[in-house]
């Protein structure tokens, strides 16, 4: 797979977390990364879910795993899974010393009880 549509290999990540959990200080468990606009949002088990609000409120369909080591694409209108697609701009991961779930001080002890 060489492009999609709803893809910009050229935007760039906002961030190296989920942009609204950062503004609320809050968590997440794993990040997703907007293919068409470099959001980055918590995925869907994170308390929060704001990959997938995100893709709901600008109708962006796809996005990429924002995991080190992961290149998976999700489409949301087809709800199709792609092992991996076009390479995006850089950084492709958070980094790699930022835990899961992260980000560190913020994250409650009980956190599992607070995951979908």
């Amino acid at each position: 797979m060489t492009t999609m549509p709803g893809i910009d290999p050229t935007a760039t990540p906002s961030g190296s977390g989920c942009a609204e959990c950062e503004a609320a200080s809050g968590w997440w468990l794993h990040l997703r990364r907007c293919a068409l606009c470099g959001h980055i949002g918590c995925c869907d088990t994170s308390p929060s879910q704001h990959a997938t609000a995100h893709a709901a409120a600008t109708g962006h369909p796809l996005i990429r795993s924002f995991e080190p080591g992961e290149a998976w694409y999700w489409n949301y209108p087809t709800e199709e899974f792609f092992e991996t697609g076009p390479p995006l701009a850089p950084p492709e991961s958070h980094p790699t010393d930022q835990p899961v779930p992260g980000p560190t001080g913020r994250v409650p002890a009980d956190w599992r009880d607070h995951l979908h």
